[in-house]
């Protein structure tokens, strides 16, 4: 693509990981490229949600079609999965409640296929979105900060709203200002307790949209090999099978831990 687009190295590296964004006129700057807040990603959301209705109507039609009887390779799967996901939550979470079953396997299944996009040769969606008159387009959602962090945001509530469904707004209060140092240093445990709750989303977004990111750039760089990608494509590509896992593994699992923090009292 480089080639034939007339890119310089970095320009290639540059057009590889810059979105499809669309904003209003006063968020372009002087060459017309989208920046602040209000910038949406096409891209990212596009993807996101295309694999999203995929990967769970699958599963929802699995669980239509389900019967105690032979089941099908599709059955199958779903029962693994569930089944794997079910077995961690048990063993985490020690609470009572029928969200984090369903919360821990929508974020594992989808992190896990958002994730799986890398493995698509870096140039093959980008030249065929360029065909069609698109010329931006990062297939990778987790390669976005912005997806990154609205999930652990979302958890992020998620996990308040747990404190004080099951602590009430009083327990939870009262926890917030005297554990781990009792009431008297009701200030110093109050400061200890935002900066806990804020590195975990910050964390828990950073590090999937990290190893995401800086996989997907080796891909490029790899890429700018030409011909003698070949030799090292392949094993890298094998290799990111298991972080593209493991990076969804690691988000649903902290995120059970997170609820069955939420739901327990110090």
């Amino acid at each position: 693509m480089s080639a034939e687009g007339g890119l310089t190295t970095t320009g290639y590296i540059q057009h590889h990981l810059t979105n499809l964004a669309v904003c209003s006129d006063a968020a372009k700057d002087a060459a017309g490229h989208c920046h602040g807040f209000w910038t949406f990603h096409l891209d990212t959301l596009l993807v996101s949600g295309l694999l999203g209705l995929i990967v769970f109507g699958l599963m929802a039609k699995a669980a239509g079609n389900a019967s105690a009887g032979v089941p099908g390779k599709l059955q199958n799967f779903v029962e693994m999965v569930v089944g794997l996901v079910d077995q961690q939550v048990r063993d985490t979470f020690h609470g009572k409640s029928a969200l984090v079953t369903p919360l821990a396997i929508t974020i594992f299944v989808w992190v896990f296929v958002m994730n799986a996009m890398d493995l698509i040769p870096v140039d093959f969606l980008p030249v065929a979105a360029s065909a069609v008159g698109v010329h931006y387009l990062k297939a990778v959602p987790t390669t976005d900060p912005n997806l990154t962090f609205a999930m652990s945001i979302t958890v992020f509530f998620i996990m308040l709203w747990m404190n004080v469904k099951v602590k009430g707004f009083g327990g939870f209060m009262h926890e917030v200002f005297s554990a781990p140092f009792g009431a008297k240093l009701a200030p110093v445990n109050f400061i200890f307790r935002v900066v806990e709750d804020i590195a975990k989303p910050i964390s828990l977004a950073l590090r999937l949209f990290g190893n995401m990111y800086a996989g997907e750039m080796v891909f490029i760089l790899i890429a700018l090999l030409g011909i003698w990608q070949l030799p090292l494509a392949l094993p890298w590509a094998l290799f990111h099978i298991l972080i593209i896992t493991l990076q969804a593994f690691v988000f649903m699992m902290l995120t059970i831990v997170y609820m069955s923090m939420a739901s327990e009292s110090h």
